[in-house]
């Protein structure tokens, strides 16, 4: 290197010959631009002899000059003029016809501005003057390279918050403006929209909303490069996240529409990949109203590679559903999860019924969202002639008359809802009879199919309106004989003996004249519903046939409900075909709800394919929730679907176990039962990658879903994972305290004898495996008292600290200085003391050095970290401590060097003048200190610099 500096003697010569090359950005022992500093036969400046170098003919020399020019503003930047020279040679050598040295310089921009911006004080606008133009100018440069330089350069300037906002309103925006225009060269255009969207980020929120949003919402919408709109779709996320919530929702919502049924399929797989983003910045309505059922047509969407990022994308979109007080768990101010106090399972405000009911158990419940959806309420089966299946889940509502006073909503089963009408109106009652047989058979098949509120919610899934006030009806009979008593013998007449049909025709037919006007509607289907119960002899004929009443029957009602609701809405029925369908128009009053007409078409539809398939009732209501929109959460659960990986992604399942915490959590615990089957599923599953996923997050899930569940449903799946590939324990192994923390003690136990199992593997060169146990026993041993640590966990301890693997043993060891301190700590001294001697035995006098080796480890450890009563130390391990001075190997007398000088003789109890045990200790120091081995000389002598053991050198040695 002594020869280098003659070569730049010569350089204006021969400057081809001397290999500038070898003095790179990668060159540490010289500047590049150190031949500015050597005097040479031109006599010039170094400043002069710049300016002769960068403006060269010669292409290297101009590459040199612009690679170094850091250097070149450290030489003169204490000089203001001479700063400012170098400024102007600078923008000088931006305009270089060659790309090489443009890109050279724009690649040095970043560093000179943070040298800049340390030097603010002395150029405050050296940097926005000079060379900022230069870096918006690279932006239209027409060579590729260097436009790339620049676009790198400016993000870097922009993340370090490098450029003033002055700049970036008044100079990097508007060319990016300019770039992105319709009329724009279509490359220019892609490279503005990339810089556009990757520095949203970046900017303020005013800037981006003010200045760059209109651009970005006519880029999204652009029609001619497909590339554009792809690279919006990729980044829309950021800039929802930029913009925030309002500006979201008013503005990027409509395009993200738009996106998502762009007929080109790479937008829509971006829009699914970047869902989550987008719903994270909107309001839970505009999540739940419009971005749900988007995010359906996109599961949906005919191309495979859409509907595989959706799916990926299913869980994280769910996530942001999450409600920290719903889901009983809140977030710390250190970032981890917590458990909220425990409370009683949240149910909707309903009344309680009568006689005896129970709520149904908290794995069927379901939380309502609103106070108006009615909470389920099961009653038991009564003595009082109502069979045991004729036992269905209904709610009634109140009617406007005084019929029930019972609140908003009552609820019971048939039996009661009969007797407490009964009180009020006999009549009523009779009509009642009548229908009771068509409401149980309906319900029976209704009552396991609810839906959340805010999807599929419909009266008629909570039985139909209440029965209207009949007293026109008796008018009309009195009218009809122009007798009260003859209206009294009807009235009577329909709750003794529900009166002949002939009569009850004759009241419908007169009624067929005021059929424009609702009462009377709603009183044709109350006559209509008398009628049919006088086609029957007796009400326990009728519990007796609905018994056997098959689901076939439900479906011909459905069928006849939707002819006789046309029929009704015309008003223009004959007296004949009246009397044919009033059978019919009965069960239109039962089915009949506020709704709106497309609600009972809907409910029609749900119904009917609800009855196709056919699931048990208990399937159905394991998931039931109200949390997220009920299609999202059968999309993910139909992620395990065998199908769906042949059409939509083989690893579909993998996908579906990595996000199952987050829907979880967001699900909450109340709503466990609708993701148990799907995950035992998952735990089931061929792939080891599927089950792998799952033990790594079981500790997380455990905490969401609390002990009692946890041992219920995880615990469970957590043995099996015990038994698996060690691909699939290691992830059990790295969170094992974790989970068993949260389990009850006596359950907690049961693990003792397994743990054993972790020190065996299917390849015994995984070493890692056993220093993760190692690790984890560490944190277990406060999970258990002093007695099952030593008959279960100690001889763990003692089997890995004799391990081939270094690393191995030197955690093992301090988990036996663990497990010491714990003895003590719980004044276990007999238990302490067995350990100690069984250590004594099996490392002091161990044939091999590295055994002893590890005793003047441990023993320097407990010394360290006052594990146990120095007295206790000093009688049973410190007299076959200091016989380690006379091992004949050297690195284990290193090691007591280490022990004794920088341990032992540091404490206090050793530094007390008069104590018995100084002396000796003293000569063993003394004695190493004239060791023959250089080392152990060294150890003895040096005095501690820092408190903490260093092992770094007892690793390497071995």
């Amino acid at each position: 290197m002594a020869g280098i500096p003659l070569y730049f003697v010569d350089l204006q010569d021969d400057l081809d010959d001397f290999g500038f090359e070898d003095y790179g950005p990668d060159c540490d022992s010289m500047r590049i631009t150190a031949f500015l500093d050597i005097p040479g036969q031109d006599n010039l400046t170094p400043l002069a002899r710049l300016e002769k170098y960068a403006f060269s003919e010669n292409i290297f020399n101009r590459q040199i000059i612009a690679r170094g020019l850091l250097d070149v503003f450290r030489d003169f930047s204490n000089n203001e003029e001479d700063f400012l020279t170098v400024m102007e040679i600078v923008v000088r050598l931006s305009e270089d016809a060659e790309p090489t040295v443009r890109t050279e310089l724009m690649e040095q921009i970043p560093p000179i501005a943070i040298f800049l911006q340390e030097s603010r004080p002395n150029f405050p606008t050296a940097f926005s003057d000079y060379l900022m133009p230069i870096v918006v100018r690279y932006l239209t440069d027409p060579n590729n390279q260097v436009r790339k330089a620049s676009q790198e350069a400016l993000l870097i300037l922009l993340e370090q918050e490098l450029i003033a906002q002055n700049d970036i309103e008044n100079k990097v925006c508007p060319i990016l403006l300019d770039l992105s225009a319709p009329d724009s060269d279509d490359e220019y255009k892609v490279e503005a929209v990339n810089i556009i969207c990757k520095m949203a980020s970046m900017l303020s929120k005013t800037i981006v909303e003010r200045m760059l949003l209109p651009r970005f919402c006519e880029l999204c919408g652009d029609g001619k490069l497909f590339q554009v709109r792809k690279v919006c779709a990729a980044s829309f996320g950021d800039i929802c996240n930029a913009v925030g919530q309002e500006a979201t929702e008013r503005f990027l919502i409509p395009k993200f529409f738009e996106l998502c049924s762009d007929s080109v399929w790479g937008m829509r797989k971006a829009c699914a990949e970047c869902f989550m983003a987008v719903s994270y910045t909107t309001s839970p309505e505009v999540r739940r109203s419009k971005l749900s059922p988007l995010f359906i047509n996109l599961i949906s969407d005919p191309c495979r590679w859409v509907r595989q990022a959706a799916f990926q994308s299913l869980g994280p979109f769910i996530s942001t559903f999450a409600n920290p007080s719903s889901a009983g768990l809140y977030i710390r101010e250190d970032g981890t999860l917590s458990i909220r106090p425990s409370a009683q399972d949240v149910t909707s405000s309903s009344c309680q019924p009568g006689n005896n009911a129970n709520i149904t158990s908290a794995s069927t419940n379901i939380v309502s969202s609103s106070s108006e959806q009615p909470t389920e309420i099961k009653s038991e089966s009564s003595s009082d002639g109502t069979s045991a299946e004729a036992n269905p889940l209904i709610c009634v509502e109140t009617p406007r008359t005084d019929l029930l006073k019972e609140g908003s909503n009552s609820c019971g089963s048939p039996g009661e809802a009969l007797a407490r009408l009964s009180q009020n109106d006999n009549t009523t009652a009779c009509v009642i009879e009548g229908i009771k047989d068509c409401h149980v058979s309906n319900c029976r098949g209704v009552n396991s199919r609810f839906q959340s509120a805010e999807d599929v919610f419909n009266t008629f899934l909570y039985w139909r309106p209440p029965l209207p006030d009949i007293s026109q009806d008796l008018e009309l009979l009195q009218s009809k004989t122009e007798k009260h008593e003859e209206g009294c013998s009807v009235s009577k007449a329909i709750c003794n003996n529900c009166v002949a049909s002939s009569e009850i025709k004759k009241v419908l037919e007169s009624l067929q004249e005021h059929m424009d006007d609702p009462d009377v509607q709603a009183q044709v289907q109350v006559l209509s519903a008398a009628l049919r119960a006088a086609q029957f002899e007796s009400i326990n004929d009728y519990e007796t046939k609905h018994t056997e009443e098959s689901n076939g029957k439900l479906q011909n009602e459905l069928s006849t409900f939707e002819a006789s609701h046309a029929t009704v809405e015309k008003n223009t029925l004959s007296s004949s075909s009246f009397q044919d369908d009033v059978s019919d128009q009965s069960t239109t009053s039962i089915l009949k709800s506020k709704e709106s007409e497309e609600q009972h078409n809907g409910t029609i539809e749900f119904l009917e394919k609800e009855q196709h398939h056919n699931p048990p009732i208990e399937d159905d209501k394991s998931k039931l929730q109200d949390i997220i929109p009920q299609p999202l959460l059968d999309q993910y659960l139909s992620m395990t679907d065998p199908a769906r990986a042949q059409t939509v992604d083989t690893e579909i399942a993998k996908h579906c176990a990595y996000s199952l915490p987050g829907v979880a959590l967001t699900l909450g615990r109340q709503n466990w039962h609708c993701l148990k089957d799907t995950y035992e599923t998952l735990a089931a599953d061929v792939q080891w990658k599927v089950r792998r996923t799952l033990a790594f997050s079981i500790h997380e899930l455990a905490v969401i879903l609390g002990d009692q569940l946890t041992a219920a449903d995880l615990v469970p799946i957590f043995n099996g994972f015990l038994k698996d590939l060690d691909e699939v324990r290691i992830g059990v192994l790295k969170h094992l305290y974790d989970f068993l923390k949260l389990l009850h003690a006596d359950k907690r136990r049961e693990y003792l004898y397994q743990l054993q199992e972790f020190v065996v593997t299917d390849n015994s060169r995984n070493w890692r495996f056993r220093y993760e146990l190692a690790e984890q026993l560490i944190l277990i041993l406060e999970l258990y008292n002093p007695n099952d640590v030593y008959d279960y966990l100690r001889h763990i301890a003692l089997t890995l600290c004799s391990d081939k693997v270094s690393e191995v043993r030197w955690i093992s060891f301090k988990l036996v200085v663990a497990i010491l301190q714990k003895f003590y700590a719980n004044n276990a001294n007999a238990l302490g003391l067995n350990l100690i001697n069984e250590l004594v035995a099996r490392f002091r006098h161990c044939s091999k050095w590295i055994g002893r080796q590890a005793f003047a480890f441990i023993c320097q450890a407990l010394v360290e970290e006052e594990c146990m009563p120095v007295d206790h130390f000093v009688e049973h391990l410190l007299p076959s401590l200091l016989s380690l001075a006379s091992d004949p190997v050297p690195n284990v007398r290193v090691l007591l060097a280490k022990a004794l000088r920088q341990t032992l003789l540091e404490k206090a109890y050793f530094k007390s003048v008069g104590n018995p045990h100084l002396e000796a200790v003293e000569e063993t120091v003394l004695a190493l200190q004239s060791d023959r081995d250089q080392d152990v000389c060294f150890f003895a002598t040096v005095k501690p610099k820092l408190n903490n053991m260093d092992t770094t050198s007892l690793e390497k040695q071995n």
